[in-house]
């Protein structure tokens, strides 16, 4: 199995199983979480509460459901999960794959390592870092995953590049982000809404495979989008 693998020209520090990117300066390099990381410890209650229910008009249960059936054969790969929250990559993933989780608040990825250390993943990396300035080598990565949070990345431009970047030539993105068109009316949902057809135009402009899965959960939209392996556009 392949390793997670490092730019040489990018400086980390470890700090309680947590590594963190530095600056020119050796100091750490700090984003702003949504959720800020004294209240990280309500994230799960918060998802399962209010998001899920209250502006998804979904089951977390049966999301979760889904993501199993997905990942179900997934197994020996090198996988990059964007925004990896508090950890809930154990309920769906395969612990003989080898993953790299990244978010940017040190607070969910400390709750995300102690799940990763109980259920005994085969190697597991987290990182404290943008999604869309990630330190990791070019073709790196066999899988790419990100649940729930596509709509907050701040370019989804830059995304798509650094995703184009750090998948293997077939590599493939695998997503679920609520979408406008299933949104109830008054719910309010936080980042910039895609449709499903401006994900498709989207992806296939950077050279990735379009393919909606049918399953159907309130807001959510279920996809991935597999990397041509005549990647010229980097």
């Amino acid at each position: 199995m392949d390793k997670i693998i490092i730019k040489d020209s990018v400086k980390i520090t470890k700090k309680n199983g947590i590594n963190f990117l530095l600056d020119n300066s050796n100091r750490p390099i700090k984003n702003k979480p949504w959720l800020g990381d004294l209240f990280s410890f309500l994230y799960d209650w918060i998802m399962e509460k209010s998001v899920f229910p209250k502006k998804f008009n979904s089951s977390i249960e049966e999301h979760y459901k889904i993501l199993g059936e997905i990942f179900e054969n997934v197994s020996d790969k090198v996988i990059i999960e964007f925004a990896s929250g508090s950890g809930d990559a154990i309920k769906f993933l395969n612990k003989r794959n080898s993953y790299a989780g990244v978010d940017i608040s040190s607070g969910l990825l400390r709750l995300a390592k102690k799940k990763f250390d109980q259920y005994g993943f085969k190697i597991v990396e987290l990182y404290c870092a943008d999604a869309c300035e990630t330190p990791f080598q070019d073709n790196t990565f066999d899988i790419a995953v990100c649940n729930l949070s596509l709509n907050f990345f701040q370019s989804i431009d830059k995304f798509l590049s650094e995703l184009q970047r750090i998948l293997k030539p077939n590599g493939i993105f695998y997503c679920s982000v609520p979408i406008p068109e299933r949104k109830k009316s008054k719910a309010i949902i936080h980042g910039t809404l895609y449709t499903l057809d401006d994900l498709k135009v989207l992806f296939e402009n950077r050279n990735f495979d379009f393919e909606p899965f049918p399953h159907e959960n309130g807001t959510l939209l279920y996809f991935k989008a597999k990397l041509n392996a005549n990647n010229d556009e980097k």
